[in-house]
């Protein structure tokens, strides 16, 4: 294990494993984040949380998201280094994901909003058509302050796994391209965004993930004064505090329809693809500065005659956790990869496109898995001090609970990583591209043999041979260097 790289904080790792020289942009957001960001980021988790001002003194509703004085600065160092812009420009996903990998690295909660308004961009760029696109294009394509934010509002009060049955906020036909949006979303991240992309059911549409529609969903209205949604409180959350997640309601909320009704499933899925590999690389982010924390800690901690970081059980531990992060950091940036040759896609996708869905949907739940059990080792490795507020080490613990579910638990992917592997038959296309049987001789005979069985025989065995599959694949990649990224 190089010690270097773990102490060297996250552009050391990208340049490492990912075989690049850093930019003066990514080494000035790094030295940005060390010096001002990351005090500011504990104060904003430990005192200055997002409140919520719903009435104006003359009992007008107006639901304004009160911030610390510093919050806009943090979030405006993001959206300066061009985690969005630079997107919307030039299409450089790549260098969105590696800021977004420094940003998650000391605040994964920040890294919300960069990313929904990612996921917001997307489907208006590649789908959305009405009079309205270019403003809310530049909106969200702004390169100086102020920034316009978006917002992904899919869940209701029966949770997100369940699009098809859950959808319950209704869509009605208004004049024009305009729609109107009756319905609650529970869990809203980045709520009081200036426009927002929301699943909703067009009235008279059939039941199920084939009625479900997207809609953009501005801040204000336009055909009278005032707000176009209402925030009914903000979650008091254990993680994530950097972002303010709500409840919205939408009452009459004018909206305007993203592409083609029947295909609003599919621009979703799209949205939250995006999401998930910010998940995976974010979490992987935070894992390693979990890490990094906790040796730096055991360097100081003297047990038994000597310092803690000198002890072989401590030192064979942390090489097996820093293997297991760069195993999951590979499959992360794989996946990231392989989103920037598929994303302009649009429906029918191809085989390729199947093959991203998977490595998504194994990326998701197992890099979250892994970095939340370096967190937890780092709280032993701090002992006592590992579950005080006023050290670092549980809130690393926190953060990691939230991302662990966000974008999907995980037996959502990997009821949905199977799904595809059997539909599109990718077994057998899995060998041409790795040679699993290098690290795990028996995972393919093992998959092809449970693809056999009865579904309630094969469900219960998938976790074990998902598992299996992701860290194979981020293990040869690691290993073989099998993806180019350049910054």
């Amino acid at each position: 294990m190089r010690e270097d790289i773990l102490l060297g904080g996250p552009v050391a790792f990208l340049s490492e494993e990912l075989g690049f020289l850093p930019s003066e942009r990514l080494l000035a957001y790094q030295a940005w984040w060390e010096t001002e960001g990351f005090p500011i980021s504990l104060a904003i988790d430990r005192l200055g949380t997002p409140h919520l001002k719903q009435f104006s003194a003359a009992g007008e509703r107006i639901d304004e998201i009160g911030y610390p004085p510093s919050y806009t600065y943090l979030l405006n160092a993001g959206y300066s280094a061009g985690i969005i812009a630079e997107v919307a420009q030039r299409h450089d996903l790549r260098l969105s994901y590696l800021l977004g990998f420094i940003t998650a690295y000391y605040d994964p909660g920040l890294y919300c909003p960069y990313t929904v308004t990612l996921s917001t961009w997307v489907p208006l760029y590649k789908y959305f058509q009405g009079q309205r696109r270019e403003e809310f294009l530049g909106l969200l394509e702004r390169t100086e302050p102020p920034f316009g934010q978006g917002a992904t509002w899919m869940t209701e009060i029966g949770g997100g796994s369940d699009l098809g049955t859950h959808v319950q906020t209704v869509a009605y036909r208004g004049e024009g391209e305009l729609w109107f949006l009756e319905g609650d979303k529970y869990f809203a991240s980045n709520v009081g965004a200036e426009v927002a992309v929301v699943a909703a059911r067009p009235e008279g549409a059939p039941p199920g993930l084939k009625g479900v529609a997207l809609f953009v969903v501005p801040r204000e209205r336009l055909l009278s004064p005032g707000r176009n949604y209402y925030i009914r409180r903000l979650k008091d959350k254990i993680g994530t505090r950097s972002v303010p997640t709500g409840e919205v309601e939408l009452r009459h909320s004018e909206a305007y329809l993203v592409g083609e009704a029947h295909q609003g499933i599919y621009y979703i899925m799209e949205v939250l693809n995006f999401s998930r590999v910010a998940n995976a690389i974010g979490v992987v982010a935070h894992g390693l500065h979990a890490l990094a924390q906790a040796y730096k800690f055991a360097q100081q901690r003297r047990l038994f005659g000597r310092f803690l970081a000198e002890q072989p059980l401590f030192r064979h531990e942390l090489s097996r956790q820093y293997e297991r992060l760069r195993w999951a950091g590979a499959l992360a940036w794989l996946t990231e990869q392989w989103l920037e040759t598929v994303w302009l896609e649009r429906p029918p996708y191809s085989e390729r496109y199947a093959l991203f869905r998977l490595l998504s949907h194994l990326a998701k739940f197992w890099t979250a898995k892994v970095a939340l059990d370096a967190a937890h080792w780092g709280i032993e490795i701090w002992g006592g001090l590992g579950i005080l507020a006023e050290f670092p080490a549980e809130r690393f613990l926190r953060e990691l609970l939230i991302t662990d579910i966000w974008e999907g638990t995980r037996h959502r992917h990997l009821l949905d990583g199977w799904e595809v592997l059997k539909r599109f038959h990718l077994h057998a296309t899995l060998p041409t591209l790795w040679d699993l049987s290098a690290v795990d001789p028996s995972l393919l005979p093992d998959i092809e043999n449970t693809l056999a069985l009865p579904e309630e025989e094969a469900l219960p065995q998938i976790e074990g041979l998902m598992t299996r599959l992701a860290q194979t694949i981020g293990q040869l990649t690691a290993t073989q260097r099998t993806y180019t990224v350049s910054a």
